[in-house]
């Protein structure tokens, strides 16, 4: 067991967290803070879990899970073993000794960070707030936030960060749906502005996590998820821009790719898609951005990406258009089956998808718009788009009778060969069918 010696509230804290009497709090109980519950869970900790939507507090606490890729009996087994209840009582908060918030980070309409989420969350616990805890932030934002709007709200409480209470930041780098990782195995960032904050957090994350990597501070945290997910944004709308000039010299951009991925060091490959998706890549790079502005930087690399992969839908429209036209049909009035809704495949999250904006526009210029995705069984309520619709069975009938598939999420679980035999045309934005068809245009 680790003791500093020092600071008596630490000590105590990571004692309770050793032997496991400690009680975790879980601020959002979405992609990232379920599979986290569910970990601390797995090895002994008692959780509560914190989230204004009383729906889904009901539902947890039914041991059921709207998580297409977290089984209900995970959910279930938790709270029969009296390990895990969902509250919307933020009051609860004064039996938690850690809270580990997982709550959005949106941009307004401006593309300017939303910070409301998380300070609503922490202005929330402010009353609550007692000596000998811990907060971290988990959600992903610009270098600063844990510094410069939660300290201070800590601190005005009359709690003193890095002696009395352990603020700490460590993002999350949950991947939904991939088999090849778990909460425990991917590494986690975890960083700090004091020693003993450090420390708090070594030890809360320790108990969960194969790997924890310390840094300096809260900034170098907080930018180190930024350039994780900078770097897959300038990289895919580096391969949207290929994509776009391989498909004027009538060059394969998949086969490109496929080809390139060969050399064994020095090449990462990435892949164009019909636009950005998911809550974390269309977003963070502008949390940078905007925070540069105010050192005077405009960071015109990162910019630019943003821009390409946000046209990329009109891109893959256009597409459509041209395609429908070669064979003398107008997108108004053309049925178009948009197939694959979620942000990515395999997964049921509708965050940010593009193949969302790909059906908003194709109504607004007049199509029949149905859509197939097994995994969103009906349209969800959505800030931005309404659609009533239900996820449309895939049939061979269903395919003929469709003037144009969209294939904009690409699902393992979908017979692509039947949809190929019987499709008049299929716009392949995911690189699904590799060579040349006859009813296949890539985009």
């Amino acid at each position: 067991m680790f003791f500093t010696g020092v600071n008596i509230v630490l000590d105590e804290f990571v004692a309770k967290v050793t032997d496991k009497t400690a009680v975790i709090g879980i601020v959002g109980l979405g992609y990232v803070g379920l599979p986290l519950m569910l970990r601390y869970v797995e090895v002994g900790f008692k959780v509560v879990g914190f989230d204004v939507d009383q729906d889904k507090v009901d539902k947890l606490n039914n041991g059921t899970s709207y998580i297409k890729h977290i089984a209900d009996d995970k959910i279930k087994a938790a709270v029969n073993q009296g390990m895990f209840e969902a509250t919307t009582n933020f009051s609860r908060a004064t039996a938690v000794d850690a809270f580990l918030i997982c709550v959005p980070t949106p941009l307004n309409k401006y593309r300017e960070p939303d910070l409301s989420y998380v300070t609503g969350t922490v202005d929330s616990l402010l009353p609550y707030l007692q000596k000998g805890q811990v907060l971290c932030l988990e959600s992903t934002t610009y270098p600063g936030t844990t510094e410069e709007e939660l300290k201070p709200r800590i601190e005005k409480q009359g709690l003193v960060v890095g002696t009395d209470f352990f603020l700490i930041y460590s993002p999350e780098r949950e991947d939904p749906a991939n088999p090849n990782f778990t909460t425990s195995t991917i590494p986690k960032v975890c960083g700090a502005d004091t020693e003993n904050c450090q420390q708090a957090g070594l030890a809360l994350y320790n108990q969960v996590i194969d790997k924890v990597v310390p840094v300096s501070s809260t900034k170098a945290a907080e930018m180190t998820k930024l350039l994780e997910n900078i770097y897959r944004a300038v990289n895919i709308g580096l391969v949207n821009e290929l994509k776009v000039v391989a498909d004027q010299m009538d060059i394969d951009i998949w086969e490109v790719i496929d080809a390139a991925a060969t050399k064994p060091f020095g090449f990462t490959p990435f892949y164009p898609g019909p636009g950005l998706g998911g809550h974390c890549i269309p977003i963070d790079p502008f949390y940078l951005t905007w925070k540069a502005r105010e050192y005077g930087i405009h960071t015109r690399f990162i910019e630019l990406s943003g821009d390409i992969n946000t046209n990329m839908p009109e891109w893959v429209m256009g597409k459509v258009m041209d395609s429908l036209n070669s064979r003398r049909k107008a997108l108004s009035g053309s049925k178009v089956l948009v197939l694959g809704i979620a942000y990515k495949k395999n997964v049921d999250d509708m965050r940010e998808s593009p193949s969302v904006e790909l059906m908003a526009l194709l109504q607004k210029k007049g199509a029949d718009v149905l859509y197939s995705d097994s995994y969103v069984p009906k349209f969800p309520p959505m800030r931005k788009y309404k659609f009533d619709l239900e996820s449309t069975p895939l049939s061979p009938q269903i395919i003929e009778q469709s003037d144009c598939i969209l294939i904009a999420t690409n699902h393992d679980n979908v017979d692509y060969d039947m949809i190929l035999k019987h499709a008049d045309l299929i716009v392949d934005t995911r690189g699904v069918f590799r060579g040349k068809h006859s009813n296949v245009v890539k985009a």
